[in-house]
């Protein structure tokens, strides 16, 4: 999955020149957390209502409320901007731009296409991506197992599956917290008649290692 299917590309951008003020107000109208910070056309560094909030007088100060709106009136987003922004490339997948968010502790990335500001990733968008590929939409009742690293595995517990009528909407694989040789596999299927479910997973814990069957009840959500 690419990051140009899933970035939002009515990226709301602030010059360098503009006052904290502005650029907190900005945020509040627009409900966004962060905004790239441009010079001439080109960007120079992002902003996030963490670094308003940190170049924000404390409550505890001596100045009263019209020295307070003078101060950060005068105070400009590039005094208080991250000049050295991480960003990711719109034919980037979003598998790599999650990685470069959390190894940089982010939670957002301008999307730059030859010099150009073209998009914004962010970690609602990376949730997104997350919902798609589970297909929990679609599927309510997941499979986790606990399956030799081999070829054929897989098809072996997709077989029983599909036996019993069951309709696989994602199959997603892990080798985190699992012995060398092994790897967990989760499968999502749409929800089968009560007494198939039962007789499935009766079938299954029997053949294989089922670490654990979840029924969604996206209602509660």
């Amino acid at each position: 999955m690419l990051v140009k299917s899933w970035m939002t590309t009515d990226v709301i951008t602030i010059d360098e020149e503009t006052s904290v003020m502005k650029a907190s107000q900005l945020m509040k109208e627009n409900n966004v957390r962060r905004l790239p910070v441009m010079r001439k056309g080109q960007l120079v560094g992002i902003v996030s209502d963490r670094d308003l909030k940190e170049a924000s007088p404390s409550k505890a100060t001596t100045l009263d409320v019209h020295e307070l709106y003078y101060l950060l009136s005068e105070l400009k987003v590039k005094d208080i901007m991250s000049s050295n922004v991480a960003t990711v490339g719109p034919d980037e997948t979003v598998e790599i731009a999650a990685v470069r968010m959390l190894e940089n502790g982010i939670s957002g990335l301008p999307v730059v296409e030859e010099g150009r500001l073209v998009g914004i990733l962010t970690q609602k968008d990376v949730f997104k991506v997350l919902i798609s590929i589970t297909g929990i939409y679609r599927g309510g009742v997941q499979f986790a197992f606990n399956l030799s690293d081999r070829p054929g595995s897989i098809k072996e517990v997709a077989d029983v599956i599909r036996a019993y009528g069951g309709s696989m909407v994602s199959i997603l694989s892990s080798y985190d917290s699992c012995e060398e040789g092994c790897r967990n596999v989760y499968i999502r299927i749409d929800s089968l008649p009560e007494a198939k479910l039962k007789a499935l997973i009766a079938e299954l814990e029997q053949n294989f290692i089922l670490i654990h069957v979840s029924k969604d009840q996206l209602k509660s959500v």
